[in-house]
């Protein structure tokens, strides 16, 4: 019986397994998203998200352990360094998970997997983003009110007036 074993095998023998989870970790932690497919990448949230945690502690004894996971030396200092000190003061949920539709040769789920604190676009809106509350009654008619964007024309060129001259054609009488 497997009574409260949840860990996702993804089809592979544990030693394929553990190689492609370091890979894929090693791609994330450089390029900061990847895409893959959803059981993949809830997969490696399991596998990084801990590694990450172990990174906030810069010891020789946590970089040794991150190492044995990563196997490689450039994304272990990477992590230590870069990622590290850009997640400090979070308490978890370093990745995010965003579904992106079916592949078309297998009909897949694919998502991209990428790290919180690295994507400019969606902290900009978070930070942009004002709250405001939802209420019955004149919802709909602000909106309709709402002063449209006033049309600014750009001004023409002027033109010599020799141009003009040449430009224009004789009148016939």
């Amino acid at each position: 019986m497997r009574h409260n074993k949840k860990f996702n095998h993804l089809g592979r023998k544990s030693a394929h397994r553990k190689a492609m989870l370091s890979n894929m970790a090693n791609s994330l932690i450089f390029h900061k998203r990847i895409s893959t497919t959803t059981a993949k990448a809830k997969a490696l949230k399991m596998y990084v998200e801990p590694l990450i945690t172990k990174a906030k502690d810069d010891t020789t004894h946590s970089r040794r352990i991150v190492f044995s996971y990563l196997k490689s030396k450039t994304a272990v200092a990477e992590l230590f360094r870069d990622v590290a000190e850009k997640v400090a003061d979070r308490p978890g949920g370093y990745t995010r998970i965003l579904k992106t539709g079916n592949r078309f040769g297998d009909d897949a789920e694919m998502c991209i997997i990428e790290l919180v604190d690295f994507n400019e676009n969606m902290l900009e809106a978070k930070e942009t983003k004002a709250k405001s509350r939802r209420s019955r009654r004149g919802g709909s008619k602000k909106a309709e009110t709402a002063p449209a964007a006033p049309v600014v024309e750009e001004p023409k060129a002027e033109v010599p007036a020799a141009e003009e001259a040449q430009n224009e054609e004789p009148k016939a009488e």
